[in-house]
């Protein structure tokens, strides 16, 4: 009952603690999506600042590689810088989202990388002419920019802010391209260049110059206001900057007395050189080579602080979401627990509480049940009703709600009982009265019959009349221990007791004179002990009984052997043999279960009146009495233990005139001819 009871409770519990559970899920989940986000974060910074450096390490390596200087410091170091942004990038891979889209992109840049030792050993040569070089690092790093369309974790509008990046990250490119193709034009012979070729160079140049407005027209329309802000304060401060370099060097070329022409505005430079104009040209109009690239650096460090910043920017945010969605999925479990906890804790309350009241209930009529009234009905059965205390002790729940109302109910149910067993104890006990006062009125009427029968006997000189007379003086023995039998189960002792001790063989011999067929009675092996007088004629009515079961329900051609053994706690064990059919093994168990324990009398003693006797008197005197299968499989052998408390050891001497004594006694006096009768027997 208390486990259905907490399985009810715990329902409520079990539905609350799934439906925390799905929300703390919910919470992991985005904590986890926010977590993939940082990695993707990271990925792109790092995917970013490779393109970023394998652009710039082209864009530096022009002038040396063009001039024939494969071994310059600049291009070893910046070759270094994108090796190290290699590793980095490599490491951001290991810890990516393990999905589809970014594998895809990570498959495209490696494929990229495939091509870089290549470009880098043929870059600016015969196999590999200028514009080639320059947009062979294209295969490295546009799947490097690409991955940032992987951004937008957490943003309104994801596809907008990858675009913004991206965007971000064309225009510097193409700013790259321009400033790496514009290098190469002013720092090259073009009288060694192959036909055509020169207008190659001019054609790329002019179309990344104008891919890098379409760029900034595609970085305006996917950017915010504050993007746009970001990009043209970050471009005022490369023109800032670019002034300032401008007068710095023009100072020190007047200090020198060198000529110095101020170059004009990037846009302008790039015009003028996408004119074809020779490199001299340009320089008389203060093109050249460094002022173009220190212009076009400027402008390229502006498009990368934006760059930076936006990555900067998203892993930031990506670390924010990741902290928030974090602590929600923390303070979500812990308040899903505080809840689940709370509300098992009053459900185990409520149960426990319910539970005790219950077990408590269940106990009690248990104990009431199984001991107390078990114990009542006993007491009622065993003593004088009227002095027994009937009185029910309530179960000790005091509630009013449902267990209280069945605790007050089983109260009126036990009083009940209790009250029927009164007057069914009372009702007994005037029966066994009945009993009694028949059993003693029939035993007045046996000993006049028996004095009677004595008497004809003494008169009586006929043998075969006499014998008739002997069987006339047994019958009526038996009927007085019929009588005798009634006073037992009435709960009555008998009316004389034996006051010597007497030998165990005589008690014996003494009950084999009550049955009917004691010459089949056979003795053998009786150890020399008394019994005491105050038990002997109850032990005398108990052998009696066993024996003439064993008589009775064995063959009348067969003897019935009676032997005893002195054990070495100083008990006598009495075993009586007979040749009977025997028992079955289910009633064998339910006679020594009575013999154990007499029940109350009721109907069924009139089946085993003689048993239910031998129960009666072995439990007066502490004897313990059993029914076993014979050994050798045919038959019933009746045990009876005798106390030590009964019995102690003799002086070794049989005296038959005990037994006469004790037959006189137990048969309110036998004639003389009763006497010889025994004797005969005794000689036999």
């Amino acid at each position: 009952m208390a486990r259905k009871l907490q399985a009810i409770l715990l329902i409520p519990v079990i539905v609350a603690l799934v439906l925390g559970g799905i929300r703390v899920k919910r919470s992991v989940d985005t904590w986890q999506d926010a977590d993939d986000a940082v990695r993707v974060a990271e990925l792109v910074q790092a995917a970013n600042k490779y393109a970023s450096d394998a652009i710039d390490e082209r864009d530096v390596s022009v002038i040396p590689l063009v001039k024939g200087d494969r071994t310059s410091s600049l291009v070893a170091k910046a070759r270094a810088v994108t090796d190290a942004d290699a590793e980095a990038f490599d490491e951001a891979v290991e810890r990516m989202p393990q999905t589809a889209g970014l594998e895809r992109r990570v498959q495209l840049v490696r494929t990229g990388e495939k091509q870089l030792a290549s470009v880098r050993a043929n870059a600016f040569t015969s196999r590999l002419t200028g514009v080639q070089t320059e947009e062979s690092y294209h295969a490295v790093q546009h799947p490097l920019m690409e991955i940032s369309n992987e951004l937008g974790f957490g943003s309104s509008n994801q596809a907008s802010f990858g675009r913004t990046l991206y965007a971000a990250s064309l225009t510097q490119a193409a700013e790259s391209l321009i400033r790496a193709i514009g290098t190469h034009l002013l720092v090259e012979d073009r009288g060694k260049l192959a036909e055509g070729e020169l207008q190659v160079q001019l054609g790329s140049f002019s179309s990344y110059v104008y891919l890098e407005q379409v760029a900034l027209q595609e970085y305006a329309g996917a950017g915010t206001d504050e993007d746009m802000t970001r990009l043209r304060n970050a471009l005022s401060d490369a023109e800032k900057r670019g002034k300032e370099q401008a007068e710095k060097t023009q100072t020190q070329a007047e200090a020198a007395g060198k000529t110095f022409v101020a170059p004009p505005s990037l846009d302008k430079m790039a015009a003028e050189i996408a004119s074809g104009k020779s490199a001299a040209q340009l320089a008389a109009q203060g093109i050249t080579p460094e002022t173009f690239f220190a212009a076009s650096t400027l402008s390229f460090d502006a498009y990368r602080s934006v760059e930076v910043y936006l990555t900067d920017s998203a892993l930031a945010d990506a670390h924010s979401i990741a902290d928030d969605a974090r602590n929600d999925a923390v303070i979500n479990a812990a308040l899903v627990l505080a809840a689940v906890l709370a509300a098992f804790l009053l459900a185990a309350w409520v149960a426990r509480t319910m539970s005790t009241s219950m077990r408590r209930l269940s106990a009690s009529a248990l104990e009431i049940a199984e001991q107390r009234l078990p114990a009542l009905l006993t007491q009622l059965t065993r003593a004088i009703p009227g002095r027994v205390d009937a009185q029910v002790a309530p179960i000790p729940i005091t509630t009013t709600d449902e267990i209280g109302e069945v605790a007050r109910a089983f109260d009126h149910v036990h009083r009940e009982a209790v009250r029927l067993a009164a007057e069914q104890a009372l009702l007994r006990a005037n029966i066994n009265t009945i009993f009694s006062n028949l059993a003693r009125r029939n035993q007045s009427l046996i000993e006049r019959q028996l004095a009677l029968i004595t008497g004809l006997e003494g008169k009586e000189a006929d043998p075969e009349q006499l014998e008739n007379l002997f069987k006339l003086d047994h019958l009526a023995t038996r009927v007085r221990r019929n009588g005798e039998n009634l006073l037992v189960l009435g709960g009555e002792t008998p009316a004389q007791q034996w006051d010597q001790p007497l030998p165990l063989v005589d008690v014996i011999r003494a009950a084999a004179s009550e049955v009917e067929q004691y010459e089949r009675v056979e003795l053998s092996g009786v150890p020399e002990t008394q019994i005491h007088g105050r038990a002997v004629t109850d032990l005398v009515h108990l052998l009696a009984e066993l024996l003439e079961n064993a008589t009775t329900f064995s063959s009348p051609h067969s003897n019935v052997l009676v032997t005893a053994a002195r054990l070495p706690d100083g008990r006598i064990m009495v075993e009586i043999h007979d040749r009977g059919i025997g028992l079955p093994p289910g009633e064998l168990a339910d006679i020594n279960h009575h013999l154990a324990d007499p029940p109350t009398v009721d109907v069924a003693i009139s089946q085993r009146m003689g048993l239910y006797v031998v129960g009666r008197l072995a439990d007066r005197h502490g004897i313990r009495v059993q029914l076993r299968p014979h050994e050798q499989g045919q038959g019933t052998t009746a045990l009876a233990m005798l106390p030590d408390t009964i019995t102690y050891r003799g002086t070794g001497v049989e005296s038959d005139i005990d037994t006469m004594a004790l037959a006189a006694f137990t048969n309110n006096g036998f004639p003389e001819g009763t006497a010889r009768g025994y004797e005969a027997w005794n000689d036999r």
